[in-house]
């Protein structure tokens, strides 16, 4: 039976109690016996408080001490940690709560107005509140203060709660059709999406990571979970910043860390616009859209290889990676699957495997696969087939030589500096507006962004509808990233002979 996050922690205090196991953004330092005693303390006054086994409970914080301590006391309890996008505007944050229906909801200071007007929206006063910081000025009583709780003796020693198909983790993706869905991750997910890769790439217990993809993606939270398993340093940064990103890499001795490809460009920028020490960088993983093989290129002349890994949330991470050793035939590809994972392409058309260099949909299956999507069993069906593997939406094709190679995506789902859009939920908040009549979104190229929303408005016979109205509009509903970039006007929605919007035709 594979252990719970709490258990793998627990084990690490036991076996290397000195290792430093995390660094703030304070810069103070935290040893596996430390961080295993804050994550305990942390789950006693919850546990007082009331949370209790499989209860959800919200948390919205940036990467840091807190954060981890959170994550490891819920699966002391056997609750489940739902980490939001603290990018979400409130509406957003208002149907992550209402849809996983929280006991409690854990925050970093900076977040208490965005906390209030969520406590209001939701109409939940009753959530048992934490705070990581000063707590909110005349709400002081109903909320637990972090910060004193976790520097109390540890109370009555706790037992890991949970097996190993308990879900640990529910994480919201943006949802195809305008609302998101909340990915159920297991206990055992979060153990093999952990061993697999750290069985797959070179992570010692000897490296110090630096955590700056944020937790509340899988990016983020995949790797603590293969850090405490090994045994290394992690050192959390709350915010990305190229400049800051590369004093932390010499000041900390970074030796490895995870980016999107956005992140790259700006450290390279950084790196030839200032004298940086890259020194103590081995490699960078680099996922979440293509990865430029002049990235690659230039990180290669600082001395830093790139290693190229595809995944999603629904695997609980990193599904392939393309490592430097896989030689120079394998550099515009996505590498091979890794460790207790299983891939294949199949034609969307019949539901058979696809030849050898045929492109069809991805599917892949293996332990690290997720259980399916909270309270929406209609979706989990339509993404997972009866014998287990789950459809990625995405086209590629395997080489001879096994390689992966992504060619577009089935979905819709366009990617704008490593984050996921997906017009469905822009289209939903764009037909509010009564003078729309129609509305389609698309993805653009964009040199920065990868690809940035368009949207495509039929406005009605007469109205003076804006391109700044409909901004505005998103504006007050969507996250910035997923605001559209252009707004055209058009009379009518191209639709082939079944009434379909064309989008291709939107695209070109």
């Amino acid at each position: 039976m594979e252990p719970t996050p709490a258990h793998v922690l627990a084990d690490r205090a036991r076996l290397t109690p000195d290792a430093p196991a995390y660094v703030d953004s304070s810069g103070r330092t935290f040893a596996f016996r430390d961080a295993d005693r804050r994550a305990r303390t942390l789950a006693s006054r919850l546990a007082t408080e009331g949370v209790k086994p499989r209860d959800r409970v919200v948390v919205l914080a940036k990467n840091d001490e807190f954060l981890a301590t959170t994550f490891f006391a819920l699966s002391y309890l056997g609750a489940v940690a739902v980490i939001a996008n603290w990018r979400l505007p409130v509406p957003e944050l208002a149907y992550v709560v209402e849809n996983s229906e929280p006991v409690a909801l854990l925050h970093d200071s900076e977040f208490a107005d965005t906390v209030s007007a969520l406590v209001y929206a939701t109409n939940r006063a009753d959530l048992i509140r934490v705070v990581s910081g000063a707590a909110p000025a005349g709400d002081s009583a109903s909320v637990v203060d972090a910060h004193e709780t976790l520097e109390q003796p540890m109370g009555p020693t706790l037992t890991p709660v949970g097996t190993s198909t308990d879900p640990a983790v529910i994480m919201y993706t943006s949802g195809t059709t305008g609302r998101p869905k909340g990915a159920v991750l297991t206990n055992a997910n979060l153990f093999w999406s952990a061993q697999s890769m750290t069985t797959t790439i070179s992570w010692e217990p000897h490296h110090r990571f630096l955590l700056v993809s944020p937790m509340f993606h899988i990016a983020g939270l995949a790797p603590l979970t293969a850090s405490v398993l090994r045994g290394n340093a992690t050192i959390f940064m709350r915010d990305f910043d190229p400049v800051e990103v590369w004093r932390t890499i010499a000041a900390q001795r970074i030796t490895t860390m995870m980016a999107v490809p956005l992140m790259l460009q700006a450290m390279l920028q950084a790196a030839r616009a200032n004298d940086v020490d890259s020194s103590s960088l081995l490699n960078i993983s680099c996922g979440g859209s293509m990865v430029p093989l002049t990235l690659i290129d230039g990180f290669e002349e600082l001395g830093v290889n790139i290693q190229v890994v595809y995944g999603m949330t629904e695997f609980t991470g990193s599904l392939t990676y393309r490592l430097p050793e896989m030689g120079a035939k394998s550099r515009a590809s996505q590498g091979k699957a890794l460790f207790g994972a299983e891939l294949k392409i199949v034609d969307p058309a019949t539901g058979t495997d696809a030849a050898a260099s045929v492109p069809g949909e991805v599917w892949c299956r293996g332990p690290q696969r997720f259980a399916g999507y909270w309270r929406n069993d209609a979706a989990t069906s339509e993404a997972v087939t009866v014998d287990g593997w789950y459809r990625s939406g995405d086209i590629g094709f395997l080489d001879a030589d096994g390689f992966l190679h992504l060619v577009d995506r089935v979905k819709d789902m366009l990617i704008s500096g490593g984050e996921n859009i997906y017009p469905a939920e822009l289209e939903t908040v764009i037909a509010q507006h009564p003078d729309v009549i129609e509305v389609a979104v698309v993805g653009a190229p964009d040199e920065r962004w990868g690809e940035v929303p368009v949207a495509h408005v039929v406005r009605a016979e007469g109205s003076s509808l804006t391109e700044e109205d409909v901004v505005a509009l998103c504006r007050e509903n969507l996250a910035g990233f997923k605001r559209p970039k252009k707004v055209v006007f058009i009379d009518r929605l191209p639709r082939n002979a079944i009434g379909k919007i064309q989008k291709a035709v939107l695209r070109a």
